[in-house]
């Protein structure tokens, strides 16, 4: 690779890092505008120091997990290739740093700050890799496997499932482990609603995503000569397919309208690369529908208290997205192939249920040594109060906000 050629692939993928680091801001802000007011400043926390944790935890044992690489050498050897490994880490560290982002928004509300922090080190050390590495790099020859038995291997190219169902079906663990808000279902079942603090807010965390997200899928490519407009303009597609379908099941609420294109960008991440834009806006508009379908459920049939709606969101349109790859990524629906249904079959299931153990196993430890849930007088005070100690606007009468 000649020094003009690595210069250009680490200022793209540069970019691409800063452009999905950014997302974390969109990450903050759905979550500030979504709960109550007692709870924004915990939400704004969680997120800055849970993305420092996972840098920690990722550079010094997951990325090594996914990919054999570690960076305990002299800066000379590190610079090669203008420095070309040390983005390409930050740039997946950014998709890593997205689990416990997106596991915050399930367990807002009522998550003790540092066994969370715990959890954080934990997932994105040692469980998120052991997926990553079977998917992205080849691991324990199970894309040798499935390519030998089905024809090609498990396709996610900007993580459908290795990112965004991993968090979606960690964070579906952690909220069963939790428990419901205080006050959110009453004894006989009945749902009590707690409305967003700010719709704003809400709103200006789910652009900031939007934005970024053509971050997060273009540039998955990692090298300018591998980039592709086909990304992007299936990335559009599938956005716009959520938000409508979003708005029509979900009767004009704000809520849904500002996640409906987070439910088609999730679920369009797997095959953006290879799916044509008429598949990217049917993907968008099943991801759509299924998220204000399964997040009704699980609010009022299931009375599980997700807060954000991170598993119906994450979890299951990232499902979806690793699915409907191996559907439209087909040529006879006019994709460019390489896909077998039963691949991906194989392996979207695979991601979920090591995402159900890890989750289940690393909130489970810590929940029975050191509990992972505020007690009710620190849930009633609210996070920002019990935890850090102030206000989201200490102004304002305490108790404005119940």
């Amino acid at each position: 690779m000649d020094s003009t050629q690595s210069g250009n692939d680490v200022f793209f993928i540069l970019l691409g890092a800063i452009m999905v680091l950014a997302m974390h801001a969109g990450f903050a802000f759905l979550e500030v505008g979504t709960v109550r007011r007692k709870n924004q400043v915990n939400a704004l926390v969680k997120i800055m120091v849970d993305f420092s944790v996972s840098t920690i935890a990722y550079f010094f044992i997951g990325y090594g997990l996914a990919y054999g690489i570690g960076f305990m050498q002299g800066a000379e050897a590190l610079s090669a290739q203008n420095g070309y490994q040390l983005v390409k880490f930050f740039f997946l560290l950014t998709f890593a740093a997205a689990i416990p982002a997106i596991i915050s928004g399930g367990i807002a509300e009522r998550a003790k700050f540092n066994p969370q922090l715990a959890a954080t080190f934990a997932i994105v050390g040692l469980v998120y890799p052991f997926f990553e590495g079977i998917a992205w790099n080849g691991q324990f020859g199970i894309q040798e496997w499935l390519a030998a038995t089905f024809g090609a291997q498990y396709h996610d190219f900007a993580g459908s499932v290795v990112v965004h169902a991993m968090g979606g079906w960690i964070a579906l663990a952690a909220v069963l482990l939790l428990g419901p808000r205080i006050g959110r279902y009453s004894k006989d079942g009945k749902l009590h609603a707690f409305p967003p603090s700010s719709i704003p807010f809400l709103a200006l965390g789910a652009w900031i995503l939007t934005v970024g997200w053509f971050g997060f899928n273009v540039m998955s490519a990692q090298t300018v000569n591998a980039v592709t407009g086909l990304v992007a303009l299936n990335s559009l597609m599938a956005m716009v397919g959520g938000t409508l379908a979003a708005l029509l099941a979900g009767k004009n609420d704000p809520g849904f309208v500002h996640n409906g294109p987070l439910a088609g960008l999730v679920a369009i991440c797997a095959g953006s690369d290879i799916v044509n834009p008429l598949g990217a806006l049917v993907i968008g508009l099943v991801a759509g529908s299924v998220f204000v379908w399964t997040f009704t459920l699980t609010q009022n049939r299931w009375k599980i208290d997700d807060v954000l709606g991170v598993w119906p969101l994450h979890g299951i349109c990232g499902a979806w997205g690793g699915i409907a790859a191996g559907i439209f990524g087909t040529t006879a629906l006019g994709g460019l192939g390489g896909v077998h249904i039963v691949s991906q079959l194989i392996g979207t299931t695979l991601g979920i249920t090591i995402a159900l153990i890890g989750g289940f196993t690393v909130y489970g430890l810590i929940k029975l040594v050191v509990g992972i849930r505020l007690d009710a007088e620190e849930e009633y005070d609210g996070a920002d109060l019990s935890i850090h100690k102030i206000a989201a606007t200490p102004n304002l009468a305490a108790g404005q906000d119940e």
